[in-house]
Formats: C-alpha cells, sequence, structure tokens
C-alpha cells in the first residue's frame, strides 16, 4: 500500500477523518471535484446532502478505479459543502458510510472540509476532490 495514515498522538484524533497520510508511491492522482452526477450527467440527490455525498465519494472511487487505485491509495480530500453549518455533519456523516458501504472500502482520508457559497450548478450541495498516490 502506498497511503499510510496516521493520527499523531499530539493531534486530536479525529472520527470523521485522518489527521496525515504518507505517501510512498511514484504516480500521483490529481482527481478533480466530483459532485453528484451519474455517468450520463444525471443529477442525483436533489436537495439531499447525504445523497450527494455519496454520490459524489462514489464518483471518486469510480475514477480511481479507472487508474487501477482505490480509497486506499487517496491521500488526501478536499470537501467542499454550500453554505456549510455544523448542522450538516450528520447528513455528511451519513453520506460517507453509506458510501463507504457501497463501494466496500473505507473512504475516511486527511480531508479538508470547506463551506463555500456556491458550486458550479445551483443545485449542488457537494463537491469531492481528491490525491491519491499510487505505486
Amino acid at each position: 500500500m502506498s497511503v499510510q495514515l496516521i493520527d499523531p498522538a499530539a493531534l486530536p484524533a479525529p472520527q470523521m477523518y485522518r489527521q496525515m497520510a504518507v505517501a510512498s508511491g511514484s504516480r500521483t492522482v490529481y482527481l478533480s471535484g466530483q459532485v453528484a452526477r451519474t455517468a450520463a450527467g444525471e443529477p442525483v440527490g436533489a436537495g439531499d446532502l447525504a445523497a450527494q455525498v455519496e454520490q459524489a465519494y462514489r464518483n471518486v472511487a469510480a475514477a480511481l478505479a479507472e487508474v487501477g487505485a482505490t480509497f486506499d491509495d487517496v491521500a488526501k480530500l478536499t470537501v467542499y459543502v454550500v453554505d456549510w453549518s455544523p448542522e450538516k455533519l450528520a447528513d455528511l456523516g451519513a453520506g460517507v458510510t453509506r458510501a463507504a458501504e457501497a463501494i466496500q472500502g473505507d473512504p475516511v482520508r486527511p480531508t479538508t472540509l470547506l463551506g463555500v457559497s456556491a458550486l458550479g450548478e445551483p443545485d449542488l450541495l457537494v463537491e469531492v476532490e481528491a490525491v491519491a498516490v499510487l505505486d
């Protein structure tokens, strides 16, 4: 495995992400932000943050699979959520949990969560981008 996840003892132990990833591979994959769209471009989960998170994570997994990677190879995620507030944390977590079941893997990685006022299209509530490292 080219990515080792670490939660240093000197930092708070998070539940929804990891503090650090150490990557040792030679190929780096930079995946653009993935949103709640099917492969045909159809919207998923109108107004439902959990459903949109799940689809965005599924899309990340699908893109990674194209280059022979999985979430095990992801070193860093950035998650953009429209109009973020702490009350949305449960829906975000529910979407990640459902995505984990769907992709049969652990998508919990070092993550930066950013609240934004809007994304590229008005119906989008979340966008997830990833950096992966392959051997």
